[in-house]
């Protein structure tokens, strides 16, 4: 059932009634919760993932012409085209109690805090944006989350560790996202989907590439330090005014649902460096007994609107 205010976004942009008959075609008319075409990408073989929010593979492929990663350059499909689902499809109910999450977004936080959808049970959580985020009330850049990759690393020697950027993802913090600021606000792909956003689809995608570049320059001095076997990934893609499917509508953004390749097709780079980890289960920590305060809810409800989510 669709909610009210549902109903009147769509009517006042006629172009989400339209994703919405798609939606429904891709879900199997609801029946499907996630893309049941996906992988779990927590019950795949690595010590260390690396998560781009929102990079897709062929921007990914395009950087890796041009950056001398070592390993190789494979691809995935993603369970989910946004984040909530995910999260929801690859980590619910289960015991992950060998591995550590390091997050520059509140995904994590807001589905098992706030919304109470996500049952996890990881080791530990580190929650990066919950005293880190650097760019204005926007986010948390790469090379914090870098620093706080390696520190995790040598604090859980032998657990699984999961990295998972902001970047590409918006807010676009490279020369074109700042020479566009005023114009981009904080939902430039809501504004593009309801036309009210001028800028073209050729400065979105150099806004978009210039933040993997900037997530890229991190990546690239991490999986030479990172111990044992380490992929880098995406949680899903993103829409730049591709067309969608069976009816051909140009879009913006990650819309949950949508199982389009440009939104499920993410990289899966493995690389290796020494041995592998001695990976052990350990103790859930008390992960958010103490942290889940009114101030830290409110700086997590005050970041996902500033990443377009609220």
């Amino acid at each position: 059932m669709y909610s009210l205010s549902q109903l009147r976004r769509a009517f006042s942009t006629p172009r989400l009634i339209l994703r919405e008959v798609n939606r429904l075609y891709h879900t199997r008319f609801r029946q499907w919760e996630y893309n049941q075409r996906g992988i779990n990408f927590f019950e795949e073989d690595w010590d260390n993932l690396l998560i781009l929010d929102a990079c897709r593979y062929d921007a990914f492929e395009r950087k890796m012409r041009d950056r001398n990663f070592p390993g190789h350059l494979e691809s995935r499909v993603s369970q989910g085209s946004a984040t909530p689902e995910f999260l929801k499809s690859n980590i619910d109910g289960l015991d992950l109690t060998d591995t550590v999450y390091v997050t520059g977004t509140t995904m994590v936080y807001r589905e098992q805090i706030l919304n109470g959808d996500l049952d996890v049970k990881f080791h530990a959580v580190d929650d990066v944006w919950g005293d880190s985020i650097e760019y204005g009330e926007w986010g948390v850049l790469p090379k914090t989350m870098a620093a706080r990759t390696r520190k995790a690393v040598e604090t859980y020697p032998n657990k699984r560790i999961v990295t998972h950027f902001i970047q590409p993802h918006i807010p676009f913090i490279g020369p074109t996202g700042e020479k566009y600021e005023s114009e981009l606000g904080t939902s430039p792909w809501k504004s593009k989907v309801r036309g009210e956003l001028d800028l073209s689809d050729d400065i979105l995608w150099q806004a978009y590439m210039e933040n993997l570049d900037l997530v890229l320059n991190e990546v690239t001095e991490l999986i030479h330090e990172l111990p044992g076997k380490t992929v880098i990934t995406a949680d899903h893609g993103q829409l730049i005014g591709d067309r969608g499917f069976p009816i051909p509508i140009k879009d913006y953004g990650h819309p949950t649902a949508l199982y389009y390749d440009e939104l499920v097709k993410v990289p899966w780079h493995v690389s290796q460096n020494g041995d592998r980890k001695r990976v052990t289960k350990g103790n859930e920590a008390t992960v958010y007994s103490e942290e889940s305060t009114s101030e830290l809810d409110e700086k997590a409800k005050k970041h996902l609107e500033q990443l377009g989510y609220l």
